[in-house]
């Protein structure tokens, strides 16, 4: 919120607040219509940074610049981040480097600036989900075992731990204390699908909640702070979890109205959630002080298509659907 004057940041809270907002697609691309369902389409991902938006498209990462004023972006990439033979599945970025995994079983790294890349065989099967911190890469994998890796000079890629978590692994983040975490998997090889590793030893210290039902698999995760974190998945709950408190119990939980699945999950770190939801493109408002959804957003007519991937700034939501990127601009 820096440099905003303070009547245009109380309009702009209040605007989010009753979910007043300009609504535009900036950018459309084909869906790929492939005999295996499980990649028969997009699933972008995103990541905002500054003046720029970072956007994966099938085995790319795409680079938009952002227009100021906050005009949407421009049509075409300032640059392009290659290195995978099939689609990328996640990256994330942080400190000027790319870091993705894709359904080729690699993990990439790029540097932002510069035509630096390193590219290493991770798993067996499809990298679903990738953390980057302190020198050190995480990744989960379809084939059941989540990965630390080395990025430090001279092992670059080297495997320092190999976890087997009996279940596919969806999302994993490390602790903003490098010292810790979490694998969301697909709960159905394992009770609990949120648990707690040890970075420097791969050893498990702890599983979150109790009671999970079959199939109620993590597909996103996010820490606030190193004892905050939001989960969500696809037993349609978002669940905020206090590691000092209880690793048992959540502290406070929210459910998806119409009982869809939520795909991902983003906060500013403060009183406000944005969740995406697995069916009509329904992007969600939540505060946290309240129980019911505060606002929430159709983005994906005619078709039916999950929000893959949401990020905000202080005036604007980001949500990629199957075939779009949305902003919702919140200055209007």
């Amino acid at each position: 919120a820096a440099g905003i004057p303070m009547k245009e940041r109380v309009k702009v809270s209040q605007n989010w607040k009753h979910g007043r907002c300009r609504r535009e697609t900036v950018l459309k691309w084909k869906c790929k219509q492939v005999a295996s369902f499980s990649s028969a389409f997009l699933m972008p991902w995103m990541e905002l940074d500054g003046e720029y938006l970072y956007l994966s498209q099938a085995e790319d990462i795409h680079a938009y610049h952002l227009c100021p004023e906050g005009a949407g972006l421009q049509r075409h990439p300032q640059a392009i981040f290659s290195g995978h033979q099939e689609d990328v599945c996640r990256f994330v970025l942080v400190n000027s480097h790319i870091v993705s995994g894709g359904g080729d079983g690699n993990i990439v790294l790029h540097k932002i600036h510069g035509s630096y890349s390193v590219k290493f065989s991770a798993h067996e099967q499809e990298v679903n989900c990738v953390d980057f911190q302190g020198g050190l890469i995480v990744s989960g994998s379809r084939d059941r075992t989540a990965k630390v890796w080395s990025l430090s000079a001279g092992r670059v890629g080297q495997c320092l731990h190999t976890v087997q978590t009996e279940d596919r692994v969806w999302s994993i983040a490390i602790s903003p204390l490098l010292s810790s975490f979490v694998t969301g998997t697909a709960c159905c090889g394992h009770n609990s699908p949120l648990r707690i590793w040890d970075l420097e030893s791969g050893q498990l210290l702890t599983c979150l909640g109790t009671d999970f039902h079959r199939g109620a698999g993590v597909l996103d995760v996010f820490y606030e702070t190193p004892s905050l974190l939001l989960s969500c998945g696809y037993d349609t709950y978002i669940r905020y979890w206090d590691i000092r408190t209880s690793t048992r119990k959540c502290v406070q939980e929210w459910e998806e109205p119409h009982d869809s699945a939520l795909y991902c999950i983003r906060s500013d770190k403060n009183h406000m959630i944005a969740s995406g939801s697995s069916y009509y493109g329904v992007v969600r408002l939540w505060d946290k002080r309240q129980t019911r959804c505060l606002q929430s957003f159709h983005l994906s007519s005619p078709t039916s298509s999950p929000v893959y991937c949401l990020r905000f700034s202080t005036t604007h939501l980001y949500a990629a659907v199957a075939s779009a990127l949305h902003v919702l601009d919140f200055t209007a």
